[in-house]
């Protein structure tokens, strides 16, 4: 399987900026979000973005194509530095950046969606770190069982373990947050 990153990162070996901001361009927006996913604050994602892109600039020269696509390098990194950060407290709780509402939904079904998407955060902070690493990298950033099992360095069927926990653990704290505010609605 040919890396669609190779020639990139050949380039950027060599000290070519343009294939730095090139490669910066293509993989920022999947790095800041797993960062955020995982970190649970924007600023802090922001962070080790930037750190895997200064990681990128210095050992790009020493990268040896055929062992695992860079993008699934980038991954690791970012998502060892994510769990340096969550290991060493290094974490701001500050809210993650609102996403783009629909216009056309009307604003309770604005205000719904919002505070939907902040349990479902507030839920996933909550889950053991590698649990929540395995849920970031198969649903946020759309990796393979494969990928993300190279990425955390687990095997499949362990990556596999790790799913299956986080989603029992989700659901069950989901539903129990959904009957207390349907029991809140029914009181009032």
């Amino acid at each position: 399987m040919r890396d669609p990153d190779e020639e990139l990162v050949r380039r950027i070996g060599a000290g070519d900026k343009r294939a730095a901001s090139e490669l910066v361009r293509r993989h920022l927006p999947k790095m800041v979000g797993l960062g955020r996913r995982m970190l649970g604050d924007a600023a802090e994602a922001e962070d080790v973005a930037q750190e895997v892109f200064l990681r990128v600039w210095k050992h790009a020269a020493s990268w040896k194509p055929g062992q695992a696509k860079f993008e699934t390098w980038m991954h690791r990194v970012a998502m060892n530095l994510c769990l340096d950060r969550l290991r060493r407290g290094v974490r701001n709780a500050g809210e993650v950046s609102p996403e783009t509402p629909d216009h056309q939904a009307s604003a309770t079904r604005a205000l719904d969606d919002r505070q939907r998407r902040k349990r479902v955060r507030d839920a996933l902070q909550m889950l053991p770190e590698r649990q929540r690493a395995a849920l970031v990298l198969c649903y946020y950033q759309e990796r393979t069982n494969i990928e993300a099992a190279e990425i955390l360095n687990v095997s499949v069927d362990a990556l596999e373990s790790l799913l299956s926990r986080a989603r029992r653990t989700l659901k069950t704290e989901l539903s129990a947050e959904r009957a207390e505010l349907m029991s809140g609605l029914e009181a009032g």
